[in-house]
């Protein structure tokens, strides 16, 4: 079996198991959009968790750093500014949406949530258009 084929397994895994731990243990969900938005809110008595929630993911990064160096990127494709831009964006848009495509992904149909099976079929069929218009249509590249 190809060992990147074995890693995204492992990590889907690790996903997962994250997140039903989260909600059996807690009854929280993992969606990390509204761990973060719920945790700039600063509710009373709730922020603990969700900072050890996010901790643990940037904590996550740095062992994946020191034991596969080569697996995350060495420099940036744009400048530090438009991704930290476009990282808001995209959690602002997650917050306005109700929750990102991962989020509704993993623990919204892991939940069976009519709303997140909607969500991930409207995802994935505008995904699967845009390559289907890139490629075919527009004859862009791979």
């Amino acid at each position: 079996m190809d060992p990147s084929l074995l890693f995204a397994l492992l990590g889907g895994l690790l996903i997962g198991a994250a997140s039903l731990l989260l909600l059996a243990g807690t009854g929280r969900i993992a969606g990390v959009s509204g761990i973060v938005g719920g945790a700039l809110a600063r509710p009373a008595g709730d922020l603990a968790w969700r900072l050890a929630f996010v901790l643990g993911l940037v904590a996550g990064g740095a062992v994946l750093r020191v034991l596969s160096p080569r697996t995350l990127p060495t420099s940036l494709p744009h400048s530090a500014l438009v991704i930290v831009g476009a990282g808001l964006l995209v959690g602002f848009g997650a917050r306005l949406g109700g929750g990102c495509t991962s989020g509704h992904g993993v623990c919204g149909l892991g939940r069976r949530s009519p709303r997140s099976l909607a969500a991930v079929l409207t995802f994935m069929t505008t995904a699967f258009v845009t390559v289907y218009v890139v490629r075919h249509v527009l004859g862009g590249g791979a």
